[in-house]
């Protein structure tokens, strides 16, 4: 029998690799002469650098870096040296997370993520995997790739800066200084939002206020990422604004497509294509997927249902195991997992079950007793 693991992470408690291993422990008392596979997955959100470096024998990185406001931040990376490719979340540079409730939109920069860009160019990198979510910023991308040579002036032929406030500022683009290695560069984008860069289902107006974007300023914002749009396909020839995804991270996707050689695709299929999981399912008959928490949301296109809708192309059977299941999982069985079950085996207070050793064991027990009847019923 051939199983494949390939559960999401169970958020401050068991990586994706570590609740992987913990199963395959479990399958591999019931069923010992299996062929077992683990492969990392995550949604290219939270947790994907992890997912990748602990699971495709990568390595973290760690380099200085421009917070998204003031503060320097030490931002991690992963680092695959053998293919040159380097995992990175923009959340580490400029993200929401490292502001707290200092939320200042005009102010915060992408310009961290660029740097982190620079040092994996530095390192050997030319293949990109980005996770854009989580984002504290809304400056169109500008800082990033004011990081990378790129030059924003306004009228004067002065710089215009490099967060949300100098967007309406920019009159021209100068390209002479950009680091050379960066045509040699592809980044693949993990976005799971469809929204333009501007207008009301823009960047600015959806995901704004979150934040900090108040009504006062944000008709002008949106207004001044118009302007800065305009100036940016003058000088590229390249017009990606109405281009789905374009208004993800506070237009981040927007200079990803229009400056660098970028693909966007849904975080869950980058990821399944990166660790070659279609090819690992082929001649499956059990798959185990899951996440910290089934539930109707997780049939919406989450980890779970998006292994099991590629497993359903091999005829494998489906088993997701979760931390709890909530009302509305029975969804996911119309979505191609066969059953699902929980890991815990009696009452406990949320502590004790998140326990990264209690979660582990609760995962290898919940494993073997579903491959054991997988053994009886084959």
């Amino acid at each position: 029998m051939k199983v494949v693991i390939a559960i999401d992470s169970l958020k401050g408690s068991l990586s994706s690799m570590e609740a992987g291993r913990a199963i395959e422990r479990g399958v591999r008392k019931a069923l010992p002469q299996a062929e077992i596979l683990v492969k990392p997955v995550a949604d290219g959100g939270e947790g994907t650098t992890e997912a990748f470096v602990e699971g495709m024998g990568g390595e973290p990185v760690q380099t200085k870096v421009h917070g998204p406001l003031e503060t320097p931040v030490t931002a991690e990376y992963g680092l695959l040296r053998e293919s040159g490719t380097a995992i990175m979340e923009m959340a580490a540079a400029a993200g929401i997370i490292l502001i707290g409730k200092d939320k200042r939109p005009l102010d915060a920069t992408t310009y961290g993520v660029g740097e982190m860009i620079r040092d994996a160019i530095g390192r050997g990198c030319r293949d990109f995997i980005v996770g854009i979510g989580g984002s504290a910023t809304n400056d169109g991308g500008i800082g990033m790739l004011a990081a990378l040579g790129y030059e924003f002036l306004d009228e004067k032929g002065e710089p215009a800066g490099i967060s949300a406030s100098a967007l309406g500022k920019v009159a021209s683009i100068r390209m002479d200084k950009v680091i050379p290695e960066l045509k040699d560069c592809h980044f693949r984008v993990a976005c799971d939002v469809n929204n333009p860069l501007c207008g009301e289902t823009g960047a600015t107006y959806i995901f704004g206020p979150q934040k900090g974007v108040t009504e006062d300023i944000k008709e002008q914002l949106d207004q001044d990422m118009a302007s800065f749009a305009k100036v940016a396909v003058a000088a590229t020839g390249r017009d990606c604004t109405l281009t789905a995804g374009a208004g993800a991270a506070g237009g981040l996707g927007y200079a990803f497509l229009t400056f660098l050689n970028t693909d966007l695709q849904p975080g869950i299929e980058l990821v399944m294509n990166a660790v070659e999981m279609d090819r690992a399912l082929e001649g499956a008959d059990l798959v185990f997927t899951g996440e910290g928490r089934l539930d109707q949301q997780t049939a919406m296109g989450k980890v779970p249902v998006g292994i099991a809708k590629m497993a359903k192309k091999h005829g494998a059977k489906v088993v997701a195991l979760a931390g709890s299941i909530a009302p509305g999982a029975e969804a996911c069985n119309e979505n191609g997992i066969d059953a699902f079950f929980p890991i815990l085996r009696g009452v406990c207070t949320l502590d004790e079950a998140m326990d990264p050793g209690t979660a582990a064991q609760n995962m290898e027990n919940t494993a073997e007793q579903v491959a054991r009847l997988a053994a009886a019923l084959s």
